[in-house]
């Protein structure tokens, strides 16, 4: 594919990525309601087709790493291959990471909906519940931020899409590579744990719409390459 198709389409999948990301936590949020996991298991079970919505929106999302991962190497192999190789093995790391928790979903919906539970049984399946709804995206997000921070520096090395975005891209991620591990550990939680996303939507929305219709420039190296390709033929 040319480069501007491959812009086109990895601006096209950020915006799908990123509306399947928050419509995923949204139906989720409704879906997993209450105070306890007794509560939370007995909401899941009243809405099973949110929860298979929740699903179909994971796959979406997995998919939609894997295109990027592809598109955005194409994009920034000519500046570094080594780096951009790496960026994309973290990107298709998240999607197949992402992907593998989509049973832990399934199963979630299963136990809440398993009727006949004695006293010791509901003691299990909360135990069980508690393990199944446990958040583990900062694991799976800590690869999309090392992949995004490969990416974003590529980017602004090849002077590939305007310098401030691409610094923004380059700070936001940083600070996910940082703040998720952290985030993983248990040494970061509540509201910040949401806040640190704010730098990244607001550089990966813009950049979307810069792909899909400006694309984006030859990288510096390649053209330093064809100018001095061009001085020896002369």
């Amino acid at each position: 594919m040319t480069r501007t198709t491959n812009a086109r389409i990895a601006g096209s999948t950020f915006l799908v990525y990123i509306a399947a990301g928050i419509a995923s936590l949204v139906v989720f949020g409704r879906a997993s309601s209450g105070e306890g996991i007794a509560a939370k298991l007995a909401t899941i079970a009243q809405h099973p087709t949110e929860v298979g919505v929740v699903v179909v929106l994971g796959l979406l999302q997995c998919f939609a790493a894997l295109v990027l991962a592809v598109t955005l190497y194409a994009l920034t192999r000519d500046q570094d291959p080594d780096l951009a190789m790496l960026a994309l093995t973290c990107r298709v790391s998240e999607g197949v990471i992402g992907g593998s928790s989509i049973p832990n979903t399934l199963a979630l919906l299963g136990l809440a909906t398993a009727g006949g539970m004695n006293a010791s049984d509901t003691g299990a399946a909360n135990a069980l519940g508690a393990y199944l709804l446990r958040s583990d995206v900062a694991v799976t997000a800590t690869f999309f931020a090392v992949g995004s921070t490969l990416f974003s520096y590529l980017l602004l090395r090849g002077r590939m899409i305007p310098m401030p975005l691409a610094w923004l891209g380059v700070i936001a991620s940083v600070l996910l590579v940082v703040g998720l591990p952290a985030q993983a550990a248990g040494f970061l939680h509540g509201p910040i744990t949401s806040v640190m996303w704010l730098p990244m939507l607001a550089f990966e929305v813009p950049l979307s719409l810069w792909l899909i219709i400006k694309g984006v420039a030859m990288p510096a190296r390649a053209q330093l390459a064809s100018s001095h390709a061009r001085d020896s033929r002369s």
